[in-house]
């Protein structure tokens, strides 16, 4: 897949996401953000008000850290896809 292709996919999942009106299962919404960070270089630390969700989003963050920024948005279209494909 070119580079383009898989960010074009990724956009569109990442859009796909974030105009969703129902709940994620936490840990998909875990496994999505460390994702979306790695897939972005967004190395900033976790900013939720309650430090034990800061502590999940730094685990998944931890758990993603030797995925590459293409494998990480392609995990993130895997997931969403799938997450789509399966919730009914």
């Amino acid at each position: 897949m070119s580079n383009k292709k898989l960010d074009i996919e990724f956009l569109e999942a990442v859009n796909r996401v974030n105009s969703y009106t129902g709940l994620f299962p936490a840990d998909t919404l875990l496994k999505l953000y460390a994702f979306y960070k790695r897939a972005t270089d967004d190395y900033g630390p976790p900013q939720s008000k309650k430090p034990i969700i800061n502590a999940f989003k730094t685990n998944a963050l931890f758990q993603a850290k030797n995925i590459s920024k293409e494998q990480a948005k392609k995990e993130y279209i895997t997931l969403v896809n799938d997450y789509f494909l399966y919730r009914k």
